[in-house]
């Protein structure tokens, strides 16, 4: 199963070899270019540091992952790469790492770099609360305005993740399932057997 990083505040771990830091950034993004604009945000964020290297992963789908990384001025191979290497050894997508460095003096080698940057996101990775993402089906069920509120949350309470409320005659309720069997009698037993399962699609979720 792919991980991700939960919706929320970035993850920011600080890390230190041989007087050089290494600020660790970590965030969720849905594609290439809020990958980009995070790497420039923390350009402009850190403009006094010497290095911004960065490595993304994005995309649920395996066959259409976009999987980026650039040394931004380190030797070739000695940033972005294994950092890179870090997000794909923890399974993760959706996530984008920036790493900035402030020279502390002392030259690294190409080993020492390998192993800083690497380091730094995979301190940045254990300190975060990570979620799983599974494909799931999408199903949608009217239900009256009446018991829309009690069923969406017996359904939340149930485990089954709601993922859209849209309100018009009726409510309809927009839910992910692992197993849309199961999931039908979980409705019929909330709605007394009122609700009726319609397929609307799939989808990757947060589980």
């Amino acid at each position: 199963m792919p991980f991700t990083l939960p919706a929320g505040p970035d993850v920011e771990v600080e890390t230190e070899v041989k007087h050089s830091r290494f600020l660790a950034v970590l965030r969720r993004v849905d594609g290439p270019q809020a990958a980009q604009e995070f790497l420039d945000e923390q350009r402009r964020r850190y403009h006094d540091a010497r290095h911004h290297c960065w490595a993304y992963i994005a995309g649920d789908e395996p066959a259409q992952r976009a999987e980026r990384s650039g040394d931004d001025g380190e030797p070739g191979g000695t940033a972005g790469v294994p950092m890179l290497q870090v997000l794909r050894a923890r399974d993760l997508v959706g996530v984008a790492a920036v790493v900035t460095r402030y020279f502390g003096g002392v030259k690294l080698g190409a080993g020492g770099l390998v192993r800083a940057y690497s380091g730094a996101v995979a301190a940045a990775v254990d300190a975060a609360s990570l979620v799983g993402r599974e494909r799931r089906h999408l199903l949608a069920v009217d239900v009256g305005h009446d018991i829309a509120g009690r069923v969406e949350a017996d359904l939340r309470g149930r485990g089954v993740p709601v993922v859209g409320t849209a309100y018009g005659a009726v409510v309809t309720l927009t839910l992910a399932a692992g197993d849309p069997a199961e999931l039908a009698t979980v409705v019929a037993e909330v709605t007394s057997g009122a609700g009726e399962l319609v397929p609307v699609g799939v989808r990757w979720v947060d589980v």
